[in-house]
Protein backbone atom coordinates (compact mmCIF):
# COMPACT_ATOMS: atom_id res chain seq x y z
CA UNK A 1 0.00 0.00 0.00
CA UNK A 2 1.37 3.56 -0.88
CA UNK A 3 1.07 6.38 1.06
CA UNK A 4 1.49 10.04 -0.10
CA UNK A 5 2.17 12.45 2.56
CA UNK A 6 1.53 16.10 1.80
CA UNK A 7 2.67 19.23 3.53
CA UNK A 8 0.62 22.28 3.36
CA UNK A 9 2.10 25.41 3.95
CA UNK A 10 -1.14 28.04 5.61
CA UNK A 11 -0.15 31.75 5.23
CA UNK A 12 0.54 32.64 9.32
CA UNK A 13 -1.31 35.92 8.51
CA UNK A 14 -4.72 35.01 7.06
CA UNK A 15 -4.73 31.60 7.05
CA UNK A 16 -4.55 31.45 3.27
CA UNK A 17 -2.27 28.48 1.18
CA UNK A 18 1.24 29.64 1.97
CA UNK A 19 3.63 29.95 -1.20
CA UNK A 20 6.82 30.60 0.77
CA UNK A 21 8.56 30.83 4.20
CA UNK A 22 10.70 33.60 5.62
CA UNK A 23 13.60 33.76 7.51
CA UNK A 24 14.68 37.12 9.66
CA UNK A 25 16.78 38.13 12.29
CA UNK A 26 15.02 41.09 14.09
CA UNK A 27 16.97 42.02 17.94
CA UNK A 28 18.95 39.14 18.41
CA UNK A 29 16.18 36.79 17.69
CA UNK A 30 15.58 34.63 14.64
CA UNK A 31 11.96 34.50 13.27
CA UNK A 32 10.13 32.13 10.69
CA UNK A 33 6.97 33.14 8.99
CA UNK A 34 5.28 31.17 6.54
CA UNK A 35 3.29 33.88 4.00
CA UNK A 36 1.29 34.04 0.59
CA UNK A 37 3.61 35.26 -2.27
CA UNK A 38 1.24 38.82 -1.72
CA UNK A 39 2.14 38.83 1.63
CA UNK A 40 5.76 38.25 1.27
CA UNK A 41 6.29 40.84 -1.09
CA UNK A 42 4.56 43.46 1.02
CA UNK A 43 6.64 42.79 4.17
CA UNK A 44 9.60 42.91 1.44
CA UNK A 45 8.61 46.15 0.37
CA UNK A 46 8.64 47.09 4.35
CA UNK A 47 11.54 46.13 5.33
CA UNK A 48 13.29 47.58 1.90
CA UNK A 49 14.63 50.79 3.26
CA UNK A 50 16.05 48.79 6.00
CA UNK A 51 17.86 46.59 4.27
CA UNK A 52 19.26 49.08 1.60
CA UNK A 53 20.50 51.37 4.78
CA UNK A 54 21.71 48.43 6.61
CA UNK A 55 25.28 46.17 6.20
CA UNK A 56 24.87 42.47 5.53
CA UNK A 57 26.50 40.46 8.11
CA UNK A 58 28.04 37.31 7.40
CA UNK A 59 27.25 33.90 9.42
CA UNK A 60 30.84 34.03 10.72
CA UNK A 61 30.27 37.66 11.81
CA UNK A 62 27.21 36.86 14.01
CA UNK A 63 29.49 33.89 15.79
CA UNK A 64 32.03 36.37 16.32
CA UNK A 65 29.61 38.89 17.89
CA UNK A 66 28.06 36.31 19.62
CA UNK A 67 31.14 34.89 21.55
CA UNK A 68 32.01 38.24 21.69
CA UNK A 69 28.78 39.46 23.90
CA UNK A 70 29.19 36.29 25.70
CA UNK A 71 32.53 36.54 27.30
CA UNK A 72 31.33 40.11 28.09
CA UNK A 73 28.52 39.22 29.98
CA UNK A 74 30.59 36.75 31.38
CA UNK A 75 33.37 39.10 32.89
CA UNK A 76 30.58 41.08 34.22
CA UNK A 77 27.29 40.76 33.51
CA UNK A 78 24.82 38.33 35.83
CA UNK A 79 24.76 34.59 35.98
CA UNK A 80 22.41 32.45 34.69
CA UNK A 81 21.30 31.49 38.00
CA UNK A 82 20.73 35.12 38.93
CA UNK A 83 18.32 35.52 35.62
CA UNK A 84 16.94 32.44 36.59
CA UNK A 85 15.96 32.61 39.62
CA UNK A 86 14.57 36.16 39.24
CA UNK A 87 12.29 34.97 36.21
CA UNK A 88 11.18 32.31 38.04
CA UNK A 89 9.99 34.48 40.80
CA UNK A 90 8.61 36.90 37.90
CA UNK A 91 6.33 33.91 36.87
CA UNK A 92 8.21 33.13 33.96
CA UNK A 93 8.96 29.22 32.71
CA UNK A 94 12.75 28.74 32.11
CA UNK A 95 14.45 25.90 31.94
CA UNK A 96 16.97 24.33 35.11
CA UNK A 97 20.01 23.89 32.28
CA UNK A 98 21.59 26.02 29.50
CA UNK A 99 21.45 29.31 28.13
CA UNK A 100 19.89 31.82 28.88
CA UNK A 101 17.29 33.85 26.35
CA UNK A 102 18.21 37.13 26.14
CA UNK A 103 15.29 38.57 26.14
CA UNK A 104 15.35 37.58 29.95
CA UNK A 105 18.45 38.76 30.50
CA UNK A 106 18.03 42.16 29.43
CA UNK A 107 14.57 42.32 31.75
CA UNK A 108 16.40 41.12 34.55
CA UNK A 109 18.95 43.83 33.75
CA UNK A 110 16.33 46.78 33.47
CA UNK A 111 14.37 45.16 36.26
CA UNK A 112 17.57 44.92 38.78
CA UNK A 113 19.43 48.32 37.30
CA UNK A 114 19.72 50.83 40.31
Amino acid sequence: MAKKVETVLLDDLDGSKADTTIRFDLDGVEYEIDLSATHADDLRKVAEPYVEAGRKISASSRRSTRSNTRRASASGGPTSSEVRNWAKGQGFEVKERGRMPAELVIKFQAATEI
